[in-house]
């Protein structure tokens, strides 16, 4: 079993950039076969998909409103994925959540394991 922490999160200005890291705490034997994805709730919306990575590195996707804007990588020797977030919105506000699957795509059901998550404010 996963135990998954994020950390990065903070308060910054529209244009501003913040880099998320997910990283797993636990004793993972195959770590880098796991699919890691990157979620957010913004207030009194649902949990949406924002980016996911593979176990390998080799497959990625995003969705529309953070492309061009957001990064995903990983460093499976350290067991973290990040999310290296540019030209933040307002709109990118939110807690923001990884989680662990075995699958691809921006589903939160196809997630079963998840971090506690961190907040991201974007706001002048």
């Amino acid at each position: 079993q996963l135990q998954l922490v994020e950390s990065g999160g903070g308060f910054v200005q529209p244009g501003g950039s913040l880099r998320l890291s997910c990283t797993d705490s636990g004793f993972t034997r195959g770590y880098a076969a796991i699919t890691i994805g990157w979620f957010r709730q913004a207030p009194g919306k649902e949990r949406v998909g924002v980016s996911y990575i593979s176990g390998s590195g080799g497959r990625t996707d995003y969705a529309d409103a953070v492309k061009g804007r957001f990064t995903i990588s990983r460093d499976n020797a350290k067991k973290t994925v990040y999310l290296q977030m540019n030209n933040l919105k307002p709109e990118d506000t939110g807690v923001y959540y990884c989680a662990a699957g075995s699958n691809y795509g921006l589903a939160p059901l196809d997630y079963p394991d998840w971090g506690q998550g961190t907040q991201v404010t974007v706001s002048s």
